[in-house]
């Protein structure tokens, strides 16, 4: 019978070697797998930052149509924003004009995309300047939100200084992100009215339903903050919006509706973001 080995075993010591290995290395690669992941949403985040114009707005060179496809008179104007930008216009003018309406255009159109639009206001018996934002079919330089805003601004004093329209009698008309500019314009002055369709709170809650997994707040610069500005607003005020709206929710609507001083009224219409307002029936 062979006496006890009193000699110590190595299997334990080779296997607790081993164990601290394994736990290295799969902490080795849960830290690079969080890095890579960390890396790679830092350069989505930059990438949308420095993209935002892209993603915005969508400016086009070429008109499809000008008021005299309408049977519509008009003067093509170019006005100077406060920045030395030249800003492309039409004016339609209206031998007896109820009142004068600057149109701001959506972030996918320009002056040609609002033909039909201005007809209609000039068959309902008002003057129209509608404008192009920098950018914008003729006009120069590039979009930014402060550069629209100058854009409205310079419509606005077109028409006080250079027409000598009161500011009683200029309604203010914008569409979209032109409901931004719109409200912002109508915030500084005080006109006869204020007309918006399908607009919304913000751009960041815009964004924050569109890109939801974003730091949308952080990176957003063009922030269009119209529901901190309508409250501000005195003039009657008119907000059309789609029941069918893809891009800009209902609700997103009723809240800056919400905001919004009296007197003012809420119309829904058939249609969805590019169909619906006072002009709904349109393709």
């Amino acid at each position: 019978m062979n006496a006890p080995d009193d000699r110590p075993s190595i299997a334990p010591s080779l296997s607790e070697g081993r164990r601290p290995g394994a736990k290295h290395r799969a902490r080795r690669l849960l830290t690079i797998v969080v890095i890579v992941a960390a890396t790679t949403y830092l350069a989505v985040c930059v990438g949308v930052y420095f993209a935002q114009p892209h993603l915005i707005y969508f400016p086009s060179p070429t008109y499809v149509s000008t008021p005299s496809d309408f049977h519509l008179d008009y003067e093509d104007l170019t006005l100077t924003s406060a920045d030395g930008v030249a800003i492309a216009a039409w004016f339609v003018p209206h031998p007896e004009a109820r009142a004068s309406v600057i149109l701001c255009h959506g972030n996918a159109e320009n002056l040609g995309d609002m033909c039909t639009t201005i007809r209609t206001l000039h068959r309902l018996g008002y003057a129209v300047l509608a404008l192009d934002y920098r950018g914008y079919g003729r006009s120069a330089g590039k979009p930014t939100e402060e550069g629209l805003y100058l854009d409205a601004e310079a419509a606005w004093q077109y028409l006080r200084q250079t027409r000598g329209e009161p500011a009683e009698r200029i309604v203010v008309i914008g569409r979209s992100v032109g409901g931004a500019v719109a409200i912002d314009l109508a915030s500084r002055h005080q006109p006869a009215a204020l007309v918006v369709e399908c607009t919304f709170t913000s751009l960041v809650d815009i964004g924050r339903r569109e890109y939801p997994l974003l730091p949308v707040s952080l990176i957003c610069t063009h922030r269009y903050e119209s529901i901190r500005k309508v409250g501000r607003i005195a003039c009657p005020k008119l907000f059309f919006h789609g029941t069918d709206d893809e891009l800009i929710p209902l609700d997103n609507a009723k809240r800056l509706f919400a905001a919004a001083a009296e007197p003012k009224e809420f119309i829904e219409t058939p249609g969805g973001h590019n169909s619906a307002g006072f002009e709904h029936n349109r393709s």
